[in-house]
């Protein structure tokens, strides 16, 4: 049996006296599309950070497919196929699209090679491709900065995709995003290929339940549940710990979206 493309074990992140992340233990398989939600301080961003290595563990070990990663740098762990986009947006403005996610790629294959005529076609080719996969296809000359701001999302994407990740995490990819510009990165994340397993921390519960097959929740840096949707979803402890109030449901309508209820 294939050990799990991620695994967390007894993961800690310390900051003082305040535990920001407490003994997370967490496996999720590959190809699978796994959301973490929680309050506002539950420590979903800081736990990206470590998976990354963006920060260092104060305990506890990460592993990417059975190999111990704990210890390895944010560089070395992306060139073992760790990608993420962040919260803000860290894309060249005054670049355009092409020039954004060529420039990743190139990072990807740096070489002395890279210079070379047949390789620099290759890498091109290559961008063209996920400018069509994720829908920008007639965009690829246009600035970034005349870009609306989901398809600034959209080049994240593809430049998280130009690294060609195994493990895809996603920081809140739909904030500020409209309904529209919402689903259609619902529907952009549903077509990447199993060969791509996402990890995605988000607020937009109608996002979550769209595209998770499974979800933790985090509550003061510890694990409070890792189940399905549903499970998730009619959890009386996840009512009451992140939905505060406990007055609060969630429910799916008919087209399966999630949604809180005020009682």
């Amino acid at each position: 049996m294939s050990p799990p493309l991620l695994s967390l074990s007894g993961v800690a992140r310390h900051f003082g006296a305040l535990k920001a992340v407490d003994d997370v233990r967490l496996e999720v398989p590959a190809g699978a599309r796994h959301a973490l939600i929680g309050p506002n301080g539950a420590g979903k961003s800081t736990l990206f950070k470590l998976i990354t290595g963006a920060l260092p563990l104060s305990a506890g070990t990460i592993s990417l497919a059975g190999s111990d990663i704990s210890r390895l740098s944010e560089h070395q762990r992306a060139r073992r196929g760790i990608s993420q986009t962040l919260q803000h947006s860290s894309l060249f403005l005054t670049q355009t699209v092409q020039q954004n996610v060529l420039l990743a790629a190139q990072r990807r294959h740096s070489s002395r090679h890279s210079l070379v005529p047949r390789r620099q076609a290759a890498a091109r080719e290559r961008v063209e491709a996920l400018l069509s996969d994720v829908g920008l296809a007639g965009r690829a000359a246009t600035p970034v900065a005349a870009l609306s701001h989901g398809e600034r999302r959209q080049v994240e994407v593809a430049v998280a995709l130009a690294c060609e990740p195994r493990l895809l995490l996603l920081d809140e990819p739909a904030a500020g995003m409209s309904p529209a510009e919402s689903a259609q990165l619902v529907g952009l994340l549903k077509s990447l290929p199993e060969s791509v397993t996402l990890v995605i921390v988000e607020h937009d519960l109608d996002v979550v339940f769209a595209l998770a097959t499974s979800v933790t929740v985090l509550h003061l840096g510890r694990v409070l549940l890792t189940g399905t949707p549903d499970e998730v979803r009619t959890s009386e402890a996840v009512q009451e710990a992140y939905l505060g109030t406990g007055r609060e449901s969630l429910f799916l309508d008919g087209s399966g979206a999630a949604h809180l209820e005020v009682s």
